[in-house]
């Protein structure tokens, strides 16, 4: 899958978790479901992870043989990246810290999970040829 392809898929995926979280409240009202700056939260993760694709998908590209290991220090780059701005967050933030966390984790493995995918399909591909 090209980073083109790939590019398309995953703002695609982002627009429909953004419809999600938008319709969401409709669904659950007088609950709260996310924290304040969930946006900040969706944009840096959502970033992140199309970063780490980018950074996994050229070691692959560049060099098949070690293409596990592009894709290993990506999400490791991934998951750095993501335990600094919870530190952050929690320490300038003063919300609930449940609410926090659900909306953080599952945004952060619903990215994983489509970040993974894509790279696995890439794999499958290169064992065919």
């Amino acid at each position: 899958m090209s980073i083109a392809r790939f590019s398309v898929f995953y703002f695609l995926y982002c627009a429909l978790l953004a419809l999600v979280a938008c319709v969401a409240p409709l669904f659950f009202p007088g609950v709260h479901l996310f924290v304040s700056k969930f946006w900040v939260v969706f944009g840096f993760l959502a970033g992140v992870t199309f970063i780490a694709y980018i950074l996994a998908d050229l070691g692959i590209k560049r060099n098949p043989e070690t293409g596990i290991m592009a894709i290993m220090g990506s999400i490791a780059l991934k998951m750095l990246f993501s335990m600094a701005f919870v530190l952050i967050y929690s320490v300038y933030g003063k919300e609930k810290g449940v609410v926090f966390v659900l909306n953080f984790f599952s945004l952060y493995l619903l990215f994983t999970f489509f970040e993974i995918y894509c790279l696995l399909r890439n794999l499958r591909h290169q064992n065919k040829k």
